[in-house]
């Protein structure tokens, strides 16, 4: 098993590169007129790419406890950290209209892709299969914060956030799914292979890169940055409570490995990115979004390695 160093040594390039990205925003390299952009790059076609990957040919994927059982334990893991977060919050003082229901947004997702992602084909380099199944995973974790959250965050209806699931990653999924069931990767001409592989490539680190970019428009008020309630409150649930949950999952349901080792590195993870741009979009604090982020993400560093050893030892006694 890896140690607490080692496993540090494999998240800090995540973390580097997003200060990397909150240093090109200093120095005007990446500016935020290029945010929009570049993220629908990311998003709409680079992410599709790495779909593509990681899904056409993974042979984890055409077990059915896999392709359906990952997408549902997102979901949950999702909706449980919501509207835990929500009744905590509440218990501190926290109301509606003062931050309470974008602290249980914003503490209930945690980093399911752009942290987790890297992070799982580093520490699971010789399975395949699992980062395909964390891909699938990551379905379910788009459905609920697209229903379950926005109805938290904004009390948007079932149908108008069920909306927001057709979109590129989710079709490319689809896509790569059908294709895998039927193995038609080994037909795909190799130019068509190779330039989903170099896009592929590209997803993570310039997804990396905008995350420290958007961190750093708020870096110019550090004083606001944080909260005693929101941010203790946020980091005890997302690095402490959340993450003993989901290890009781991985150990006791019947899941197949590959979705456990999902969960060990979902255990781990700091609350999401995502979270600052919803909440500003649909009338919630961003501020009390980015004092979650930075709170449970400056923390994630250290305790990230920590979760991961104890889950994996757990989990997976040598």
């Amino acid at each position: 098993m890896p140690s607490y160093w080692q496993l540090l040594l494999l998240i800090l390039p995540v973390f580097v590169l997003i200060a990397i990205g909150a240093g090109m925003r200093r120095v005007r390299w990446l500016n935020a007129e290029a945010d929009a952009s570049l993220l629908k790059l990311v998003v709409n076609f680079l992410y599709p790419c790495l779909i593509f990957e990681n899904v056409l040919g993974n042979v984890a994927l055409r077990q059915p406890g896999n392709l359906l059982l990952a997408p549902l334990v997102g979901f949950v893991t999702i909706a449980m950290g919501i509207y835990l977060a929500y009744y905590a919050g509440r218990s501190l003082g926290l109301t509606q209209g003062e931050g309470l229901r974008t602290f249980a947004f914003s503490t209930g997702i945690y980093n399911y892709g752009y942290m987790a992602l890297p992070l799982m084909a580093a520490l699971f380099a010789g399975q395949s299969g699992s980062l395909g199944v964390m891909l699938v995973h990551n379905v379910g974790c788009e459905a609920a914060i697209w229903t379950v959250g926005i109805l938290m965050l904004a009390g948007m209806t079932f149908r108008e956030g069920w909306r927001k699931l057709i979109n590129a990653p989710v079709i490319a999924l689809v896509a790569a799914v059908l294709g895998n069931t039927l193995e038609i990767g080994r037909f795909m001409p190799s130019v068509v292979t190779n330039v989903i592989a170099m896009s592929a490539a590209c997803a993570i680190p310039l997804g990396l890169l905008l995350i420290g970019a958007t961190l750093m428009e708020y870096f110019g008020r550090p004083r606001e940055l944080f909260d005693v309630r929101v941010t203790l409150a946020s980091s005890v649930l997302r690095l402490g409570v959340l993450p003993v949950l989901f290890l009781l999952l991985a150990k006791f349901i019947p899941l197949p490995d590959d979705l456990k080792r999902v969960v060990i590195v979902q255990a781990a993870m700091p609350a999401g990115i995502l979270p600052l741009v919803i909440a500003k979009h649909y009338g919630g604090r961003p501020l009390t979004a980015v004092q979650v982020v930075i709170g449970t993400t400056v923390l994630g560093l250290f305790l990230i390695p920590l979760w991961l050893r104890l889950g994996l030892g757990w989990i997976f006694p040598a």
